[in-house]
């Protein structure tokens, strides 16, 4: 299986060498840009895509709603997680080794790569991310998705993964993400539905603010007497 992509006349590599020869047309502070952005960048974008969903969804909408949303929120970065572990048996068995080892003339932007190349971790952990995120919310989703787009972009630009690799990945993080997510939704839904009515823990769920003030106590209010009392009569007293 290592020789997956080795014939120079592959579409794959000669994809490769399209998007990979950008880096070499580059000037050298976009290319550091772009290894930042494509090794660590996205990544923390996704978070913090993740966490501005999180804030959003405490704040709008139903109850009902922000349960859901929270719960597929929670699920998205599970999600994620259970694709690496699936793709270490794959790699296992590919062992596709990394395109700078069987071409030559690549610009590679982050050395010290020593692992199998399919598939790629960071295209499938991103749009593991996205489609769980799209779960919970589209719009963020959405956003999401093309931020795992731009992430699997990066990798073949950085010279560290074939396109196959990147498409690998997008297939693994997109099919975990969905397929497991009715099984997931089920059991972590109670649980944030439970978290949303305990004490403290509750604004991770619901923000005290969309919650609304806490309605005051009702009390009972007896219907007005016909009579007073044995030693007089009252207001309520028909008879005065």
């Amino acid at each position: 299986m290592a020789g997956l992509a080795s014939d120079g006349a592959n579409p794959d590599v000669s994809l490769l060498y399209d998007i990979n020869g950008l880096a070499k047309a580059a000037p050298p502070w976009f290319d550091r840009v772009m290894e930042f952005v494509g090794e660590y960048g996205i990544m923390l974008g996704m978070v913090l895509v993740v966490l501005w969903c999180w804030w959003s969804v405490r704040r709008r909408g139903t109850l009902a709603d922000s349960v859901s949303a929270v719960a597929g929120l929670v699920w998205a970065p599970l999600a994620a997680g259970v694709a690496l572990l699936v793709n270490i048996p794959i790699r296992g068995f590919v062992e596709r080794p990394r395109p700078f080892n069987d071409h030559e003339g690549l610009e590679v932007l982050v050395a010290g790569k020593t692992d199998f190349s399919f598939v790629s971790d960071h295209a499938t952990m991103a749009m593991a991310l996205g489609v769980g995120l799209f779960v919970a919310h589209r719009k963020f989703g959405l956003a999401a998705i093309g931020l795992a787009l731009t992430e699997g972009f990066a990798r073949v630009y950085m010279g560290v993964h074939y396109p196959t690799d990147v498409i690998g990945g997008f297939a693994l993080g997109t099919a975990v993400a969905l397929l497991l997510a009715p099984v997931a939704l089920a059991l972590l839904t109670p649980v944030v539905s439970a978290v949303a009515r305990s004490g403290r823990a509750a604004a991770f769920v619901r923000s005290r603010k969309a919650a609304g003030p806490q309605q005051p106590e009702t009390v009972d209010i007896p219907e007005p007497r016909l009579g007073g009392p044995a030693n007089g009569t009252t207001q309520n007293d028909l008879a005065a």
